[in-house]
């Protein structure tokens, strides 16, 4: 099992040359074909006090945004190089629709963390497109400046979403060097946990896959930083985790461990729900 195709959501504001590497070094790794996606809406009319000042989208400006577009891709081809190959696609549309609608295509979804849709005519909002594009999602912090999976991690919970992310990561799992199955739990569920645990690593060991079991007892704070700080002493590579196994609302309202590790991971996640 492998990925033959991934995609890489790029920015229109933020071609960032470190990340498109990375994305091309996990390409590299699968021998996988590289999909580059950029999408930007045109801004609705203006209206002050019932007067529409601006009441569509020139030809000009539709020219400028397609040429904002192809600079994109020029930019992205730049960093794969001549060497490599992209498929380069890009769009007039909202981001977020865009990555959802064009997932289809892809094995894999590799995007920037930490880069919300506060412009939702400009940037793809991490959280929807996670739950829409029924595809697992590679994020990639900012500060990761090249693509290790040695030792990869996956952040257990008995939950539909867990357990289609560790199939999504079979590929990364059968290529680590080291894999671990971490469940944290309360002191009373520390057995059942165990089972939990075990039944994953013989799950995983059928697939060819030698995984150690883990599991903690839940520490003040929250999961993802107990998650993050463990990860950050072993030497973790990558985290698997299942996405929004709580509603995505309750998760803003409430706080949980897909949005806390969305914007705080400093570690490679891969999610899937």
């Amino acid at each position: 099992m492998s990925y033959a195709t991934l995609m890489v959501w790029v920015n229109i504001d933020h071609v960032s040359k470190q990340f498109v590497g990375v994305a091309a070094d996990v390409a590299d790794k699968f021998a996988a074909h590289l999909i580059g996606l950029s999408a930007v809406a045109m801004v609705p009319p203006f209206i002050a006090e019932g007067v529409v000042i601006v009441d569509h989208a020139t030809e000009f400006d539709i020219d400028k945004t397609k040429a904002t577009l192809a600079e994109a891709g020029s930019k992205v081809q730049a960093v794969v190089g001549r060497g490599r190959q992209i498929e380069w696609r890009s769009a007039i549309a909202y981001p977020t629709e865009t990555l959802i609608s064009e997932a289809r295509c892809a094995d894999l979804i590799v995007i920037e963390s930490g880069r919300s849709a506060d412009d939702v005519y400009r940037s793809a909002d991490v959280g929807a497109a996670i739950l829409g594009a029924g595809r697992p999602f590679l994020v990639v912090p900012a500060a990761v400046k090249s693509f290790a999976a040695d030792h990869v991690m996956i952040g257990w919970k008995d939950t539909r979403e867990a357990r289609r992310a560790i199939l999504d990561a079979l590929p990364f799992l059968h290529e680590a060097k080291r894999v671990t199955v971490l469940e944290i739990c309360k002191e009373e569920q520390m057995e059942t946990a165990r089972d939990h645990v075990g039944d994953v690593v013989r799950y995983l060991a059928r697939h060819r896959i030698k995984a150690e079991p883990r599991v903690e007892v839940q520490a003040l704070g929250s999961r993802a930083d107990q998650i993050i700080a463990w990860a950050d002493d072993e030497t973790v590579d990558l985290l698997v985790t299942g996405a929004y196994g709580h509603s995505r609302l309750n998760e803003w309202m409430f706080g949980g461990m897909t949005r806390d590790l969305l914007t705080t991971s400093p570690i490679c996640c891969l999610m899937s729900h």
